[in-house]
């Protein structure tokens, strides 16, 4: 276990013990709060002494670490811990002269593999480093990246690789976009995908007992479960080679599509393909995918630029959700008049 994380990972934990004003953090509520934040985050038990949450405390309060306003209150002959100024976080200090170097050493390990087979994703994070840390030196932005700060369900990130690397079935209480009910899914978890800006779990559920994808920010809690791992048997290369996005209907084939493009658009779809079947002959897109709601709705974004040719199924489907907006348009229209 990395010594450097599992340190930030119990000052952070602190942090929200710290700051919360409406309840009482003994030493014994913070060693079991950062026992089981860590035990969540590394898949396996883990425990912190009550000298080393004594120490994080000196550590946090001192100059070397965050000048921390940690106080200690009386309560009979108990004492527990919270800051004086509720409003102060760890995660506004300034960088240290240490942590800059670190991040400058991780920068420099970046470029070494980043022609490598397989890691051309670092280049991105090469650049975000290098900015995060041009920004912090001049406070001046100068690239901006496609992030959703308000993204929900992004601390389950880490837990499900952990995971799904340990093998570890999931008890998984997840509330659906078509559900006001929170259902508990036994899933066995493989893969993490981001799509449109947000992350899919892709797992085997038990109870279903097929594929099915989940959406982190509709994920409420995840537990170990009993239930027994079923191993991974996909290719998910080849599971997401037929299809735009990520719904797959495992029982669908791919089918050939013809659209129709405006010739404004013909430079862009080329330089950014929409699947790797895509081709362009004259006026004419061609893909072979299968059909899904991810499809629809990209080519619903290109609004009067695309025009169906074929196949007739898709056609019907684009109409209809076409036919729905003027509906919605017409009934907002109409409340509008009323108001007036």
């Amino acid at each position: 276990m990395a010594q450097n994380k599992n340190a930030q990972i119990r000052y952070k934990t602190l942090e929200r013990c710290f700051s919360n004003i409406y309840k009482k953090y003994f030493i014994n509520d913070l060693i079991k709060h950062c026992s089981g934040v860590l035990t969540d985050y590394y898949v396996t038990e883990t425990t912190i002494s009550r000298r080393q949450i004594l120490a994080d405390i000196n550590f946090m309060r001192s100059e070397a670490g965050f000048d921390a306003p940690i106080e200690s209150y009386k309560d009979g002959k108990k004492v527990f811990y919270r800051y004086s100024n509720p409003k102060f976080s760890i995660l506004k200090s300034p960088l240290s002269p240490s942590e800059l170097n670190s991040l400058n050493e991780a920068i420099e390990t970046l470029s070494r593999i980043n022609n490598l087979p397989g890691f051309d994703w670092v280049i991105a994070m090469q650049t975000k480093l290098n900015s995060g840390i041009i920004q912090y030196k001049n406070q001046r932005q100068i690239i901006s990246f496609e992030d959703n700060e308000f993204l929900k369900g992004i601390d389950f990130l880490n837990p499900l690789y952990q995971n799904i690397i340990n093998n570890q079935s999931l008890d998984i209480k997840y509330k659906s976009f078509i559900s006001d009910q929170e259902k508990v899914l036994v899933v066995s978890p493989y893969y993490l995908k981001q799509y449109n800006n947000r992350w899919f779990l892709f797992g085997y559920n038990n109870h279903l007992n097929k594929i099915q994808n989940l959406a982190l920010d509709r994920i409420i809690n995840i537990k170990p479960s009993k239930a027994e791992y079923k191993i991974c048997e996909i290719n998910f290369d080849e599971y997401f080679s037929d299809i735009i996005g990520v719904s797959n209907e495992e029982s669908k084939e791919p089918v050939d599509i013809t659209i129709e493009l405006s010739e404004n658009i013909i430079p862009y779809i080329n330089s950014k393909p929409l699947h790797g079947s895509q081709r362009i002959i004259g006026n004419v897109l061609y893909l072979k995918v299968k059909l899904n709601y991810e499809l629809e709705s990209l080519i619903l974004s290109y609004g009067e630029n695309m025009y169906i040719l074929q196949p007739k199924e898709l056609k019907l489907v684009i109409k209809d959700r076409i036919d729905k907006i003027k509906l919605a348009d017409s009934a907002v229209g109409n409340i509008f008049k009323t108001n007036i």
